[in-house]
């Protein structure tokens, strides 16, 4: 696997824009994806209940390709009713008939205000103007990613190649967004996070459980405030324009697919709402994979964990009281918990007993290390071979601030 700079028109055949319609005052709010031939996609959808018009329609509307995707910051039509259910379907249709392409090919996604109506005249005049400005190239890449984007304070994409064994090169690049109501729970056919990942990779069928792998790797393991959104999505699009063998269970493929959504996932936690560390969280010695994912992720969404990140507290009491929420098995006499930063590490709990003591030299050590920008913390439960990686981000006064002022 090569890392390269790209993003998601970098796979051939990809197109893209961001303009500005009308739905924000003055930044971009109208991103169009385009795959010059009909794609292979999968599709992973929030577990919320409350599900927006768009994300309630790609299920209804469940397909095994997509051409298109448009996508609108600023309004998430979420929770607006049958009206709501109409517009996203003017959506497609504008979409479709701007493009001359099927509407079964065109999907839809939206991020911003819950609540509101959208501007559909705003809308479907911004669709009809986008589809006529598509192209490739990162100044496109960059402006279809900041059209997504709400309290996000950055863009967030990345891209990579493989070499087949028949010297084919594919390429898997992606866009993402997500700063704030981040604890998504993805799962395929049934985030706000939203990502698209494209590739020029053949593949000869959804690949709806290899899909979902990553997505449990990957944006399913980081939190900012455990909120779990209305309009989550990832989508992942394969246009097969590198010809080359089918990569359907090509090993080498799916890590570097994996490799996209996990940059994807911690470049939202690193831009999560009033974040200053990024918390990065390896669980072991689990009773099974997904124990350590679910032990990871209730870490790494307690409050009381992030407070104590945000105030570099090397409390341990907490990290362990989050694990045994967790339900997961561990055995207390072997759980092991250790903080690190830089290439330095703490051992703060082991053999079942604190092994930091108050104002000692290592608790200034430990509280120097969670002074920093990127933590890691490794928790092992001492049960079993179970695995997993989680991401985070501390608290702040700054994420209330955001909140507070921002209309929901």
């Amino acid at each position: 696997m090569k890392i390269i700079d790209g993003g998601v028109t970098t796979p051939k055949g990809f197109k893209a824009e961001g303009i500005h319609c009308g739905i924000k005052r003055e930044r971009l709010d109208l991103a169009m994806l385009y795959s010059e031939m009909p794609a292979i996609a999968a599709c992973a959808y929030t577990q919320n209940k409350m599900r927006a018009a768009p994300i309630e329609l790609m299920i209804q509307r469940h397909t095994d390709k997509i051409q298109a995707f448009v996508v609108n910051s600023g309004n998430a039509n979420a929770i607006t009713g049958p009206q709501g259910m109409k517009d996203a379907m003017a959506m497609v249709d504008s979409a479709a008939k701007a493009l001359g392409i099927h509407p079964q090919l065109v999907g839809v996604a939206s991020t911003g205000v819950i609540g509101r109506y959208l501007p559909m005249d705003k809308l479907e005049q911004g669709i009809k103007d986008i589809a006529g400005k598509l192209g490739s190239g990162r100044e496109y890449d960059h402006r279809a990613n900041m059209a997504i984007l709400t309290t996000d304070k950055t863009i967030k994409e990345a891209a990579c190649q493989v070499t087949l064994k028949d010297g084919t090169v594919v390429t898997i690049a992606g866009m993402a967004k997500g700063s704030g109501m981040i604890s998504p729970s993805m799962r395929t056919k049934h985030a706000t996070t939203l990502s698209f990942i494209t590739t020029d990779a053949v593949l000869t069928k959804p690949p709806e459980w290899k899909w979902q792998e990553c997505i449990n790797k990957s944006f399913n393991m980081i939190n900012v405030d455990g909120d779990q959104s209305t309009n989550d999505i990832s989508v992942l699009m394969a246009n097969g324009a590198a010809g080359g063998k089918p990569v359907d269970d090509n090993h080498d493929f799916w890590e570097a697919v994996l490799y996209v959504s996990q940059s994807l996932a911690k470049q939202v936690v690193l831009d999560g709402e009033g974040a200053t560390k990024l918390i990065e969280l390896k669980v072991t010695g689990a009773k099974s994979d997904k124990e350590a994912r679910t032990t990871g992720r209730w870490i790494i969404s307690s409050s009381l964990v992030k407070t104590a990140i945000f105030g570099a507290d090397p409390n341990f009491g907490r990290v362990l009281a989050a694990m045994g929420n967790s339900g997961s098995e561990f055995n207390i006499d072997k759980v092991r918990l250790t903080i690190g930063s830089n290439g330095e590490e703490v051992i703060l709990f082991e053999g079942g007993v604190p092994q930091v003591k108050p104002c000692s030299e290592e608790e200034v050590k430990a509280r120097k290390l969670l002074s920093e920008h990127n933590i890691s913390m490794h928790l092992d439960l001492g049960v079993g071979n179970g695995a997993a990686e989680a991401w985070g981000c501390d608290l702040t006064y700054e994420y209330v601030k955001i909140n507070a002022e921002y209309t929901t």
